[in-house]
């Protein structure tokens, strides 16, 4: 099948060049930068895939922008592969020259077609980006990508967190971007086929409370976290 998935191409382009000034833009008030928030995203699916006795050896970064988040795919969870998909070929060009080319490739969303091949599918921060009525075939794009026991790790921002819709209103593609919670995020999985593993919520104290940043594995199921992680398997 043949990705739906549409958000304005040219929107992106135009930030590729220049995406993680305009990321600061909205992160610089939690006192923290892109790389540890990406970096954070990724330690924490390790966690959960080593509960699991899962190593994926191919990874799929749906929608991975200059892909900031390809290296710690490779390196913390130790994949062999990493796959990037995007709608933006400048972001990608980004992509391109800021990873390993044995290890990685980067494609238009359009230009890959599902095989059932990857390990682990890994995405953040995009379906908000994505028109609503457009979100269930882009899930079954990723569902119909991975192997049968693959795995989804499905990263979004928590609209339930004040914090967050502040940040999203800072940033200019984010602007107008249309959430959807943890609740919808989980509903919609299921409804494609994906059995829902566990959901997590992650980022809830900025840098100036960074002490209390060892509380947060005790407080990842509740609503509180920037962020949220929705992991599921394909069966």
């Amino acid at each position: 099948m043949r990705n739906s998935f549409s958000p304005d191409n040219a929107s992106f382009d135009e930030y590729a060049t220049d995406y993680d000034l305009a990321l600061h833009q909205g992160l610089s008030v939690t006192g923290e930068d892109k790389l540890y928030f990406a970096r954070g995203r990724i330690d924490w699916l390790r966690r959960c895939l080593q509960r699991l006795a899962q190593h994926p050896k191919t990874a799929m970064d749906f929608g991975c922008g200059t892909g900031s988040s390809v290296r710690y795919l490779l390196e913390l969870l130790g994949s062999q592969s990493v796959l990037g998909l995007d709608v933006s070929e400048k972001s990608l060009e980004v992509a391109r020259r800021e990873n390993d080319a044995q290890q990685t490739r980067f494609m238009l969303m359009g230009q890959y077609e599902p095989k059932e091949e990857i390990d682990l599918a890994f995405c953040n921060g995009v379906f908000h980006h994505v028109p609503v009525a457009k979100r269930p075939s882009t899930m079954a794009y990723i569902y119909n990508s991975l192997r049968p026991g693959g795995l989804f790790a499905l990263w979004e921002n928590n609209p339930w967190n004040p914090g967050t819709r502040y940040v999203m209103s800072r940033i200019p593609f984010d602007r107008d971007a249309i959430t959807l919670s943890a609740p919808e995020a989980r509903r919609l999985a299921q409804a494609t086929g994906f059995e829902v593993l566990r959901t997590d919520f992650l980022f809830i104290f900025p840098k100036p409370l960074q002490w209390l940043r060892g509380l947060e594995p005790y407080l990842a199921r509740t609503p509180l976290g920037a962020q949220y992680q929705i992991l599921c398997r394909k069966p």
